[in-house]
């Protein structure tokens, strides 16, 4: 099945680069770049950030005694939408079945570190030949194309 994850980003952080005279920053980064505290990030930036490389998202649903589970998900983006592949009998499958709200957050893992935080509901599509470009296209970011089919 495939999942498509209709929400608004509850938060998105980028670092910016500011002067040395702007209050309130702290010294970070190479060479003693002062660097403010973070700053949400535009649509097209987040877009930008969602699309970029292959990192993976970290996707939490609740499991059926509403404990957190976190997994992590490869997807592309359709617009503003997220698409992930998940297995019927999987717990996030059954999970977003009984309760379709996640939480999906995006982040890089190297300095200046950024993230994206995206909160909303999954409409779930088992129609495979809909879901096959977008099966492929998830595998062709993380694997190549030659490895998507």
């Amino acid at each position: 099945m495939i999942g498509a994850l209709r929400g608004q980003a509850e938060r998105d952080v980028r670092p910016g680069l500011v002067s040395s005279s702007h209050p309130g920053v702290a010294v970070g980064g190479r060479a003693g770049t002062l660097l403010a505290m973070a700053r949400d990030m535009t649509p097209e930036e987040r877009r930008a950030f969602l699309s970029d490389g292959t990192r993976t998202g970290k996707l939490a649903v609740a499991d059926a005694s509403g404990a957190p589970h976190v997994v992590p998900v490869w997807f592309v983006l359709d617009g503003d939408d997220v698409l992930f592949n998940c297995g019927a009998s999987s717990l996030k499958a059954r999970a977003i079945a009984r309760d379709p709200r996640v939480a999906l957050v995006v982040d890089e893992e190297v300095p200046p570190y950024a993230f994206v935080l995206l909160k909303g509901e999954v409409e779930v599509s088992d129609d495979v030949e809909a879901m096959l470009p977008w099966s492929t296209e998830i595998g062709g970011r993380y694997m190549g194309p030659d490895r998507a089919e």
